[in-house]
């Protein structure tokens, strides 16, 4: 709600929004003279009982400045008998003050920030299984058996020898008799069989990832009228 709330300025300067009424010229047993202009001078004669505060600099009145002119503006100070009269109507001030009071206006200001938002997309990817071939040696142990000869003397028997000396003659060369002899011979032969398996698995595993981006949001800086910049 608003006050009707004036100052009397006597040296320093009153903040803009408030009225400027003059400066305090007298002060009387009822009354205080206020004076404002310095050509056209305007003199307000306000009863004493209508001053509100005083902080040693700036008196405060609680009455409109509408009020001050209609009623206490005047060139020479006012009789007892109109401070009087003028002072039992003052209580019908704050049904005044009621009536011409008027609703606080409200400005609201959107503050906008973003937000992240993280969503999920499936894609492929390969795994490259490679087989490629390994060569080693090694060693397998076969039993082979094979004829050997052996050669031996002996005396001859009385029939072959009887049925020789009168059958053969003593050779005139060199003669050779060959004796087949009988062995075993490794053979290799190599044939595929499954040794062991690989086994390859799909399974899911889920780990947190922490996700960065960078998000913009808004400020509200108030400039007064002092001419400074609060940041709220």
């Amino acid at each position: 709600m608003t006050r009707y709330v004036f100052f009397i300025k006597f040296r320093e300067y009153i903040g803009s929004g408030d009225e400027d009424l003059g400066e305090v010229q007298e002060v009387g047993s009822n009354y205080v003279l206020v004076q404002r202009g310095m050509i056209n001078k305007e003199k307000f004669y306000i009863p004493k009982d209508m001053a509100e505060s005083y902080d040693g600099n700036v008196l405060r009145f609680r009455i409109s400045e509408e009020a001050v002119k209609s009623k206490y503006m005047r060139n020479s100070p006012p009789s007892t008998s109109t401070s009087t009269q003028e002072r039992t109507t003052t209580p019908s001030m704050p049904r005044q003050r009621q009536d011409r009071t008027a609703e606080e206006q409200e400005t609201t200001v959107p503050l906008t920030e973003e937000r992240l938002g993280v969503s999920k997309t499936a894609s492929s990817r390969e795994a490259t299984i490679t087989k490629e071939p390994v060569t080693e040696t090694k060693s397998v142990e076969v039993p082979l058996t094979h004829e050997e000869i052996s050669v031996e003397r002996r005396p001859a028997s009385s029939s072959s020898s009887s049925s020789t000396t009168a059958a053969d003659s003593p050779v005139q060369s060199r003669t050779e008799t060959k004796v087949p002899l009988k062995q075993e011979q490794a053979q290799v032969t190599k044939q595929p069989y499954v040794k062991e398996e690989v086994s390859v698995k799909e399974k899911p595993v889920t780990e947190t990832k922490t996700v960065n981006d960078q998000v913009t949001s808004e400020k509200v800086k108030v400039k007064g009228d002092s001419g400074e910049e609060e940041e709220v």
